[in-house]
């Protein structure tokens, strides 16, 4: 787990939106751009991060990328969170 680079995705508001989307069920690339106001590019881009820091996954099914959360990861973050907010040591 790399908590800056999980910290550095989670910081844009856009990506946070993914998220929760992705909490409900996964998404092809398209279906985050008929839901957001930019780019196909900008859209790729947020979804790079967010693949680079481990938060969701992708597969390829046809000519369709599709985009799933990594559950663990989130799960492994949140109990870092927790040992932190307690002061316990790494």
């Amino acid at each position: 787990m790399n908590p800056t680079a999980i910290f550095k995705a989670l910081a844009d508001d856009t990506r946070r939106q993914m998220i929760e989307m992705l909490r409900e069920r996964n998404h092809s690339a398209g279906e985050f751009a008929a839901v957001f106001n930019m780019s196909k590019p900008s859209i790729t881009n947020h979804l790079n991060i967010l693949h680079g820091a481990n938060l969701v996954y992708r597969e390829k099914k046809g000519q369709y990328v599709i985009y799933s959360l990594n559950m663990t990861l989130l799960q492994e973050a949140m109990l870092w969170l927790q040992k932190m907010s307690k002061g316990d040591e790494q």
